[in-house]
């Protein structure tokens, strides 16, 4: 393990040519132990402290996803004039009820304009849902991009680092701000079937009516219009999609927050899904399979290719646990739609139990969801 920490250290430092202000990193699971020295011994090799990490089933590098075997992925940036705000927030419970604490004391004011907050949390102690949600109310403007440590069992078996400590509960952050553009690609990898109907009847995450009619009858009307084909992916997996911006005219793939359509309940005509809903939503029946996931993230990544200010010069990629060969045929899919579409410019990552990106310009958690973070020089 040391040893494959110094040689990542060393060719990352070669690579780069500069003196590092910002550093992630991302352990195999596998490793048999994560020893708590791991984050110092980085710091010193590369010389910042401004270390973010984790551990993860799988570790992602440029162009590759390894998959089953013990890896390192470490990824340096050298950006002049940004500040970097680094945190580890955990959950506390008091008898006026639970708050996320650990926010530094220089953002008890001021907050940056158009900050982005790379974020990796434990899965079993840190509720990320909870704190986009707090964040989309109270920081609106904020960006936050990461995922959740995956490759553990139990509690206390994830390992963050920030700077130099090495911990197992909560979530590490670094607030990012300043001079460069951080471009979000969030691709869920759904597409809807049917039509948009708006939620007339629901009760937490029961949906009872859609459109007037019961949910199950609509949705038996949107299954009987579709091919045989598509049937079938309704039937090893259905998804409901959420409008996030009411606003809009018209909604296309992308627009919507996908959950899982987690059971039925045939005498009520009701369906139930892995989130709340309330009368007066929009929503749409969405499918998930290998080449819906491969087309639109290839359509997001090209959009920011072809859209972009400037090129994006390096990457992180959160993707989930439930993709890479358990999704689609061929290895290293994800990352080498990165490298197909932007170049070989550095990226690291790893497989998620849960990843943070912004849809529809709010926060969420996702699932089955790949999320980019695209480092870009600003416009001049």
């Amino acid at each position: 393990m040391q040893q494959a920490v110094d040689d990542v250290c060393r060719e990352s430092l070669a690579q780069l040519q500069e003196q590092p202000h910002l550093a992630v990193v991302f352990v195999s699971a596998e490793y048999p132990t994560v020893g708590s020295d791991l984050a110092a011994r980085i710091c010193e090799r590369i010389g910042t402290n401004m270390l973010l990490g984790c551990t993860g089933e799988s570790i992602v590098g440029t162009g590759r996803e390894v998959e089953g075997q013990p890896a390192v992925a470490l990824w340096l940036a050298h950006m002049e004039g940004l500040s970097l705000v680094p945190m580890h927030l955990r959950l506390e419970h008091t008898a006026e009820g639970s708050s996320i604490v650990g926010w530094p004391d220089q953002l008890a004011l001021d907050w940056p304009c158009g900050a982005v907050m790379l974020t990796l949390g434990d899965p079993f102690s840190f509720p990320a849902d909870l704190m986009v949600e707090r964040l989309n109310e109270d920081r609106p403007d904020l960006r936050v991009l990461g995922g959740m440590a995956s490759g553990a069992t139990r509690p206390g078996e994830c390992r963050l680092f920030l700077g130099r400590e090495v911990v197992s509960d909560g979530a590490v952050a670094i607030m990012i701000s300043g001079p460069v553009d951080i471009l979000p690609v969030v691709s869920q990898g759904c597409r809807p079937i049917g039509h948009p109907m708006v939620v007339t009847k629901a009760e937490r995450n029961v949906i009872h009516e859609l459109g007037g009619k019961p949910s199950l009858l609509q949705l038996k009307t949107v299954f009987d219009t579709l091919a045989t084909s598509e049937q079938q992916l309704v039937q090893r997996g259905l998804h409901l999609g959420r409008v996030v911006n009411e606003y809009q005219e018209h909604f296309t793939q992308g627009d919507f927050l996908v959950r899982n359509v987690v059971g039925i309940d045939p005498d009520r005509g009701s369906i139930a899904v892995g989130d709340f809903f309330r009368p007066g939503q929009t929503v749409q029946f969405h499918v998930r399979d290998a080449r819906t996931a491969d087309d639109e993230m290839r359509q997001l990544l090209a959009r920011v290719r072809d859209l972009a200010a400037t090129a994006p010069q390096a990457a992180l990629l959160f993707t989930c646990n439930g993709r890479g060969t358990r999704l689609f045929p061929e290895p290293h899919h994800d990352a080498g739609l990165v490298r197909h579409y932007l170049g070989a410019i550095p990226l690291a990552g790893f497989f998620a139990a849960g990843e943070l990106g912004p849809i529809g310009g709010k926060n969420f958690l996702h699932g089955f969801t790949a999320s980019v973070a695209l480092f870009a020089p600003p416009a001049k």
